[in-house]
């Protein structure tokens, strides 16, 4: 199911063997705009210290009760390599916190889908989801709103929509585009630039927030934009397997 990054913040986590915080953060791969790691802040318990947790160590999720289960203990937790959230995140680190956990590295993981497009030995691509909100969205011949949200995949946590406020720039509505079709990113002027011109993009479907996105709409978003989807080639990128027929966003 497709899940908005606004919704899953504050999610509480439990270890094994107890709670040990709540989701802050997303940090997600802005090449294959996967998200890599939760962000998790601690509170009291460590002193509000923050720590990365890979989204692979998460168990059933409990939707109602707005819990993620994580297959790690509170120890494990507390003697985790340490990390400044306010300073981009290292290979180095990732590959020493993966270690410790026990978990393989993702670009290993990703190596043959990924061959054609990234070196998997390169340097990290890691962004915040929460940074990314209110980004601006330029079409080819204008811009046309702000990221209000991401939608992910709760599966294989593949960011599968930016969700578009259209309201500042006279469409008055909020409608979905794919990362795919970002051509540009300018982290600097905090824009994101798509291949779409401001009619089709004005013509799109809408989309609202508070509903159940089916699939069948997935489908028309796609003619519309005349865009092959995802479903019909993509080769698995992420921890597990989606097992999804629908999605939702909130």
């Amino acid at each position: 199911m497709l899940r908005s990054i606004r919704e899953l913040e504050d999610y509480a986590i439990e270890a094994t063997d107890g709670a040990i915080g709540h989701v802050k953060d997303f940090y997600f791969d802005d090449e294959a705009w996967v998200v890599r790691y939760l962000v998790v802040d601690t509170g009291t318990w460590l002193l509000s210290r923050q720590v990365l947790i890979p989204p692979i160590a998460i168990g059933e999720p409990d939707w109602d009760g707005r819990v993620l289960p994580v297959s790690i203990t509170k120890d494990q937790v507390r003697n985790c390599p340490h990390i400044d959230t306010n300073k981009p995140v290292s290979r180095q680190y990732e590959m020493m916190n993966l270690g410790y956990y026990g978990y393989t590295y993702y670009w290993e993981r990703e190596q043959a889908a990924l061959r054609a497009t990234r070196e998997p030995e390169g340097d990290p691509h890691l962004r915040s989801c929460k940074a990314i909100l209110d980004y601006r969205i330029a079409a080819s011949d204008g811009e046309i709103g702000h990221v209000q949200s991401l939608l992910v995949d709760d599966g294989s946590w593949i960011i599968r929509y930016l969700v578009i406020n259209t309201s500042n720039w006279g469409f008055g509505h909020h409608l979905l585009v794919s990362p795919e079709w970002v051509t540009e990113v300018s982290w600097a002027e905090r824009t994101l630039t798509l291949d779409l011109d401001i009619a089709l993009v004005k013509s799109a479907p809408q989309y609202d927030p508070g509903e159940p996105l089916a699939r069948k709409q997935e489908v028309h978003l796609y003619q519309h934009f005349q865009r092959s989807p995802y479903w019909n080639y993509e080769v698995e990128r992420a921890p597990r397997e989606p097992g999804r027929e629908d999605g939702r966003g909130v």
